[in-house]
């Protein structure tokens, strides 16, 4: 089965972060229930690693790097790290042998954002890390359409013409310097 169609349960959460109940993903989504995501910057030297995103939330733009939910297996939250390296094996072929800077969370931020292209909104509080690795990881083409880097404070320039259309929340995050 396809990881868009499995049912999967993400954490419901209110402003403050604090865990409400688990909810199916795709209910939050066409509800715009705020619930906690997850996004991992990849960084390869100076540069971050840019995911042009296929996805059923906000096809087609791009996002530094990865982003994801922390699942619910069974009854337990999956903590952030065991998320990340789920979602950085899946989508970029990375491991953990892989990093030369181990995932540092960097802040946590919230946004919502209705998707101009299908019924979903994306509302949430989303936990920022960051990691290192010396090479450009693989591209999955069920999870992205390109890999790139870019340096941050080119992304950072709202008026240059070379910014590729930016998920929301990358817009969000790069009003922080991480």
């Amino acid at each position: 089965m396809h990881y868009y169609s499995q049912a999967q349960f993400i954490a419901q959460v209110n402003e403050n972060d604090t865990i409400i109940k688990p909810i199916e993903r795709w209910e939050a989504h066409k509800k715009g229930v705020l619930h906690r995501a997850l996004t991992v910057i990849v960084e390869i030297k100076d540069m971050v690693v840019l995911q042009h995103r296929r996805h059923p939330v906000f096809d087609g733009v791009w996002d530094v790097t990865v982003s994801t939910h922390q699942i619910y297996n069974g009854k337990v939250l999956e903590d952030d790290m065991t998320t990340i390296m789920h979602t950085l094996t899946r989508e970029l072929g990375i491991s953990s042998k892989d990093l030369i800077q181990q995932p540092m969370k960097q802040r946590a931020i919230h946004y919502r954002a209705k998707d101009p292209k299908s019924k979903y909104i994306e509302h949430q509080v989303c936990h920022v890390y960051s990691c290192s690795v010396s090479t450009m990881p693989a591209m999955n083409a069920t999870y992205a359409y390109a890999l790139t880097t870019a340096k941050l404070d080119k992304l950072r320039q709202l008026d240059n013409p070379m910014r590729p259309k930016l998920a929301p929340w990358v817009t969000e995050l790069l009003r922080y310097h991480y």
